[in-house]
C-alpha cells in the first residue's frame, strides 16, 4: 500500500470512530487554553483539568495572572509536572501578553514562540483548536502513533520532520481534526507500554502490528 493509500484509509477510519474528535482540556478563552497547553507538557490532561477551574477562577485573563507571582501561582499547580518553572513561566507568559499584545493571545506563529514557556508544540495546538488552522501538534502520542502505523518512515526521527511529513498527507481540512484523531488513538488504544490491538480498528493497517 503506498503511504498516500494509508493515509485516506487511516483518514476515513477516524473520520467514522472519532467524528467529534477535540481537545480533552478545558478551558474557557484563548489565554485559558495557552495556559491548560502550558500545563499539559509532560503530564495528562485529567491532572490540568482537576488544578485549572480554581486557577481560572481568580486568574481568568492575562491582565489578572500578569499582576501575580510566580510563588503565588505555585501554590494553584503544585501538583502538576515541573510546577516552580510552569507557574514563573506562565506569569512572564502573562505579563507579556499584556505588555505586547494587550493581554490577547496572537495568532502568529513567531508571536506565539516568542513567549515564556510556549515552543512549537504549544502554539500549534492553540493555532489550531481557537482558530481552526492547518497546524500539526506533535506531543509523545503522536509521534509514537504515527511511527507504529506507517505513516511517518522511521527516518523521521524528530517532532518537526513527523509534523512535515503529517501535513504533507493529511489533507488541509483533515489536519485540525487528524492532530485529536492520533493523540486520543494513542491515549487510550495505542498505549506506549501495552498497546490495545485486539480491539484496534487500525490493526489490519498498522505496520508494527503486521511487523
Amino acid at each position: 500500500m503506498t503511504r498516500a493509500r494509508l493515509y485516506r484509509e487511516v483518514a476515513a477510519y477516524f473520520r467514522q470512530a472519532m467524528p467529534e474528535a477535540k481537545t480533552e482540556l478545558h478551558y474557557g478563552s484563548p489565554f485559558q487554553l495557552l495556559v491548560s497547553v502550558i500545563l499539559s507538557a509532560q503530564c495528562t490532561d485529567k491532572r490540568i483539568n482537576q488544578v485549572t477551574p480554581r486557577l481560572f477562577e481568580d486568574y481568568p485573563t492575562a491582565e489578572a495572572m500578569a499582576l501575580s507571582t510566580p510563588e503565588v501561582i505555585y501554590e494553584y499547580i503544585r501538583s502538576v509536572s515541573y510546577p516552580n518553572s510552569k507557574a514563573r513561566h506562565l506569569v512572564e507568559m502573562a505579563r507579556m501578553l499584556w505588555e505586547r499584545h494587550g493581554g490577547e493571545v496572537p495568532q502568529d506563529m513567531e508571536q506565539l514562540t516568542a513567549l515564556p514557556g510556549v515552543g512549537r508544540k504549544t502554539a500549534n495546538v492553540v493555532l489550531s483548536v481557537v482558530w481552526g488552522e492547518a497546524r500539526m501538534a506533535v506531543d509523545t502520542h503522536v509521534f509514537r502513533v504515527s511511527h507504529r502505523l506507517g505513516l511517518v518512515p522511521s527516518s523521521c526521527t524528530t517532532p518537526l520532520s513527523v509534523e512535515r511529513m503529517l501535513t504533507r498527507y493529511f489533507t488541509e481540512e483533515e489536519i485540525p481534526a487528524a492532530h485529536h484523531w492520533l493523540i486520543l488513538h494513542g491515549r487510550y488504544t495505542c498505549t506506549a507500554a501495552r498497546p490495545r490491538c485486539a480491539s484496534c480498528g487500525l490493526s489490519a493497517l498498522c505496520r508494527s502490528y503486521r511487523g
